[in-house]
């Protein structure tokens, strides 16, 4: 058992611990994380804090572990005896499948997010990908809609997030503020500021207080239509 933190006396079993662990990690408010299940903002704080529900569902934790990058027994109670092991991540010597997620990161204002689960999959090459240094990778595929990033990045094109916890470099990054997802250009502004910038110069700069913005992933390939 893990004790929570925001109370010494309640024990987290590993399941809870282990989510309330990954949201830290990936700087994604378990609010956030409820609804990108379609679920009411406190459901995930109610099933760590208060043990409601018991377990999460099986769509559920499907759901949760493809966008937080963890394999779904990590989410899962040991004594769940209905859980019917599934495949993980297709993954051969040669070929590694990267799930496409349902879900736009806006390269104009800013969108609300909407649903985030997987609805297909791109393979790439376990040796390109090495080539690329992004053999350890957590890989996410997302759209870009609007044209704040052109011509850099284009509305439909699909770009490769690595959602991996690496130390904050500036560069072109997912990124989350408040409720909308976008895609920008993110720089350190000194003295706890980020700034987003467009490639799009008709898009004016956005400085915001550090703590602000939740660093989703950092974009490190992309594809679309000639």
């Amino acid at each position: 058992m893990v004790t929570d933190p925001q109370n010494p006396r309640h024990s987290l079993d590993a399941p809870r611990a282990r989510l309330l662990a990954l949201s830290q990690e990936r700087g994604v408010s378990l609010a956030a994380l409820s609804e990108l299940l379609g679920r009411n903002p406190s459901y995930l704080q109610q099933f760590i804090r208060k043990g409601s529900p018991r377990k999460l569902e099986e769509q559920d934790r499907a759901t949760l572990a493809r966008f937080l990058g963890v394999g779904e027994e990590e989410l899962r109670e040991v004594k769940d005896i209905s859980y019917v092991e599934t495949p993980k991540r297709r993954e051969s010597c040669e070929w590694v499948d990267v799930s496409r997620l349902d879900l736009g990161a806006s390269a104009g204002p800013g969108v609300v997010a909407g649903g985030e689960g997987a609805f297909d999959t791109f393979r790439f090459s376990r040796r390109w990908l090495a080539e690329q240094g992004l053999e350890r990778a957590q890989l996410s595929a997302i759209r870009v809609e609007g044209d704040s990033m052109e011509p850099l990045l284009n509305d439909g094109d699909e770009i490769l997030v690595d959602r991996s916890p690496w130390p904050f470099r500036d560069g072109i990054h997912v990124v989350r503020l408040g409720d909308t997802l976008m895609v920008k250009r993110v720089a350190s502004a000194g003295a706890g500021r980020m700034a987003l910038l467009s490639q799009n110069l008709a898009y004016p700069p956005v400085e915001v207080a550090a703590e602000e913005v939740a660093i989703i992933g950092r974009v490190v390939w992309k594809g679309g239509r000639v």
